[in-house]
């Protein structure tokens, strides 16, 4: 498959399923088609033209030159018109496998606080859906349609098993798990840009914002949920799983079943950056199986796999 990098004037794709303007000098409808390979116009294409930045030093569109590039392209659809998920990397098998894999869990957590707790996110329907179309990060780790519900089944996978064999309180550190990440769904957006930030996801970050739904969802379900100490060993496991305030969490971890959500959040996070960066064909672009620079979410030299563990 042709990466969009390699592209250059006159080449033919299979087809075309998004266009992006970023400078005006790019525009001119003379010579600026879209079409699918049998040389038909794509009447289905949207074409963002609004908070673009310019690709060659040029001035950003103003407002009036993009309604006047969006009113020429009779093909073009408003941003405001177009599902930008169909636009977007999605994790790979789908999600019900994760799912009956996380409700199997949550089943098994034998302390009612700690299911009353998991519940007020996992048992709602609307939550869940937005769980599974939210990225595990912007331009990280997870960063898919759906790399959040992953990353969340991985970390959960990863410190239940650290639980058991360590003898922690394994239905703490599943709800721990479970509930870490919650805050992101309302901290990322997706939009013309791709994923990015909400201005609460920006001012707060997503660490805080999981601490405050928590209380926000234990308040309206109106009912006892926990006791005031189980609340606050669930706040302290949000609020510490980047394990250092440079990290993002504005605590350390400070009892056992913390540091493990801590660190099997670490372990998921740094895996996906190590598998996704084989991935990276200028970093191996000699076609030696040693990097030949760091990809930046690994930052040191990456060694790909070879063929000498198979068979």
């Amino acid at each position: 498959m042709t990466s969009p990098r390699d592209l250059q004037a006159h080449h033919r794709v299979a087809s075309v399923r998004a266009v992006r303007v970023a400078d005006d000098r790019d525009c001119d409808d003379r010579n600026m088609e879209t079409g699918d390979a049998t040389g038909q116009r794509c009447d289905d294409v949207a074409r963002v033209v609004d908070a673009c930045r310019p690709m060659r030093g040029g001035a950003p569109l103003r407002d009036a030159a993009a309604k006047s590039h969006a009113a020429r392209n009779r093909g073009a659809r408003p941003a405001e018109q177009v599902d930008f998920h169909a636009f977007l990397p999605r994790i790979a098998g789908g999600t019900s496998r994760l799912w009956d894999w996380i409700d199997r869990r949550r089943a098994e957590v034998s302390t009612p606080a700690l299911r009353r707790a998991v519940d007020l996110f996992y048992a709602d329907d609307n939550f869940r859906l937005q769980l599974e179309e939210t990225p595990g990060s912007v331009n990280g780790h997870h960063a898919k349609l759906g790399g959040l519900l992953l990353h969340v089944f991985e970390v959960t996978s990863i410190a239940r098993s650290m639980a058991r064999t360590m003898n922690a309180n394994a239905d703490l550190v599943v709800a721990g798990a479970l509930l870490h990440d919650v805050g992101k769904v309302e901290a990322y957006e997706i939009g013309g840009g791709g994923f990015g930030y909400t201005p609460c996801g920006l001012l707060l970050g997503h660490v805080v914002l999981g601490c405050l739904m928590l209380e926000r969802r234990r308040v309206a379900a109106g009912r006892s949920i926990c006791s005031e100490g189980q609340l606050l060993d669930l706040q302290h496991m949000i609020l510490s799983h980047h394990g250092a305030l440079e990290f993002g969490s504005p605590v350390q971890p400070m009892t056992t079943e913390a540091e493990i959500v801590h660190w099997a959040d670490e372990a998921s996070a740094k895996a996906n950056d190590m598998i996704e960066s084989l991935e990276d064909s200028d970093a191996f672009s000699t076609g030696r199986g040693v990097s030949v620079k760091r990809p930046w979410r690994v930052g040191r030299i990456w060694r790909r796999p070879d063929a000498i563990w198979e068979g």
